[in-house]
């Protein structure tokens, strides 16, 4: 599977070698970072969630190395959708000293095939691949090897040209963000540039990225996940999921908002905790969900959504991006005035109606890789520069 070389050396790919991962299993080939512990993954019946937990948004091997050549062997688990265009690969992104260095992607790897239509996914079983990094600076460095956001990557060998050593506390602050599909990277271009792996980079700090497609739904495990995470700063995006799902009326709504910020300051009492809400997304400002995909040019790769909701039906406690946005905005307010550290954002100051004319959202729901590098900055200046809720990031 490796390159022919007489120097190489193997690293065991352990938890120390992890950032940005709660878990680690270890399988059949090798480990499997995984974004919520085990014991969350028991209480989870939902494949949608299963899938989004084991990609590695925000996960990355760190180490110090004098090599100028690296090879990964791992395996994928590619998604194919029927009736589709194939996907490309997932990208790895190299960091050396905090500085991107080269991007690589691996072939082959399982096959997980999607049929939207009928509901269904079948697995078939690949072969392992392997990426190389060659030609880095010589010297001691810090590198970074940011696994794709969008691909299940089990990880099987780590060879060098040197030795390798864990990487060195960085001594910044640790960034615990919890979000939907937009937060865990939908469309972005690379791992370093979904926009919480941007506005990490600009605020200087160490992200840890709960952004789970599909499934920012106010579980009671994962806000015990996030009480139970040790974090300088932590943020939660809710609402876009919560309507695009229907998964609650208004009545349900405010309580499962107060309880999942109970469940977090339970184990951060004087964290900053930055409520925001949901960006623009057009279709479901007013109009109640479900969403539901339109799959008229799904041949083409090009795949919409719309909303299916009656806006008539806010009157019976539906769920609008416009009616969760004033209730995030009342629950902190009111819960402010006992938690000085607690803060909120309108999503739409990363995202608003003139980002929407300019950049529109290509499916309806989900940003592209230009947006996403808008509202990594949008939220650096809005949460870490002075006078906004996360301005102390020194150590």
């Amino acid at each position: 599977m490796h390159t022919e070389h007489h120097h190489w050396t193997t690293t065991p790919i352990t938890a120390e070698l992890l950032r940005g991962a709660l878990d680690v299993e270890q399988t059949e080939h090798g480990v499997l970072p995984h974004r919520l512990p085990a014991w969350a993954r028991a209480q989870n019946t939902d494949g949608q969630l299963a899938m989004a937990e084991s990609q590695p948004s925000g996960v990355r091997l760190a180490f110090r190395t004098r090599a100028t050549e690296i090879e990964l062997d791992t395996l994928p688990t590619k998604r194919s959708y029927v009736g589709a265009p194939p996907r490309p690969d997932g990208i790895y992104d190299l960091l050396v000293d905090g500085r991107p260095a080269g991007s690589a992607t691996v072939a082959g790897g399982h096959v997980l095939t999607i049929d939207m239509t009928a509901g269904t996914a079948e697995r078939t079983a690949g072969e392992p691949g392997t990426l190389r990094f060659a030609d880095l600076p010589d010297g001691m460095k810090d590198v970074e090897i940011w696994l794709p956001h969008n691909e299940t990557t089990e990880l099987i060998a780590l060879r060098t040209d040197a030795p390798v050593e864990p990487a060195r506390d960085p001594g910044r602050k640790v960034w615990l963000h919890h979000g939907s599909s937009i937060s865990h990277g939908s469309d972005a271009a690379s791992p370093t540039t979904t926009w919480p792996a941007l506005a990490a980079s600009l605020g200087g700090v160490e992200l840890i990225n709960l952004g789970l497609a599909g499934s920012a739904l106010l579980d009671p495990f994962t806000a015990r996940t996030l009480r139970d995470t040790p974090a300088d700063l932590i943020s939660v995006k809710i609402g876009i999921n919560v309507v695009n799902a229907d998964v609650m009326r208004l009545r349900a709504f405010a309580p499962a908002v107060h309880g999942f910020l109970d469940t977090i300051r339970e184990g951060h009492p004087e964290v900053p905790l930055l409520v925001v809400s949901p960006i623009l997304c057009p279709i479901h400002e007013d109009t109640p969900g479900p969403s539901a995909p339109d799959f008229s040019n799904f041949g083409e790769g090009r795949l919409r959504f719309k909303a299916m909701g009656d806006p008539a039906e806010r009157a019976t406690g539906k769920l609008t991006l416009n009616v969760i946005r004033d209730e995030l905005a009342r629950i902190v307010k009111q819960r402010s005035a006992d938690d000085p550290n607690l803060h909120y954002l309108d999503g739409r100051d990363l995202y608003g109606p003139d980002d929407a004319e300019e950049l529109p959202l290509p499916d309806d729901l989900h940003p592209d890789a230009a947006t996403h590098r808008r509202i990594g900055e949008r939220f650096a200046t809005r949460a870490f520069t002075p006078g906004a809720p996360f301005a102390d990031t020194a150590p």
